[in-house]
């Protein structure tokens, strides 16, 4: 099983930056990707970033170019930064952690806000 704590959301200008952090704990040993999905209300949860364990990342259309993804050596923390904002980019995000050996596991959401 893994926890994980999120943090970093807010209220952010159009055009501004934001960096999310996820703190991962408990049966890490063997995580095979983390991610940030996000969602709004009445959509699906869509999946924004993504990092394996190899390092290879993965984005979305609507990101790629302006979202970083990023983890630490031991994959206890994985980060999300957001440069250019965009008031679509309006929604919750959510930390995503998969394993060898667990069904994966979600953060508890953090709320971020782009709006003039």
């Amino acid at each position: 099983q893994v926890q994980l704590v999120e943090s970093g959301g807010g209220l952010v200008q159009p055009g501004g930056s934001l960096r999310l952090s996820c703190a991962a704990s408990g049966s890490i040993v063997n995580i095979v990707q983390m991610a940030w999905y996000r969602q709004v209300p009445g959509k699906q949860r869509e999946l924004v970033a993504a990092i394996t364990a190899e390092g290879s990342t993965h984005y979305a259309d609507s990101v790629k170019g302006r979202f970083t993804i990023s983890r630490t050596t031991a994959k206890d923390t994985v980060y999300l930064q957001m440069n250019s904002l965009k008031t679509e980019d309006t929604a919750v995000y959510y930390c995503n952690v998969q394993t060898n050996s667990w069904p994966p596991s979600w953060g508890q959401g953090t709320q971020v806000t782009v709006s003039p």
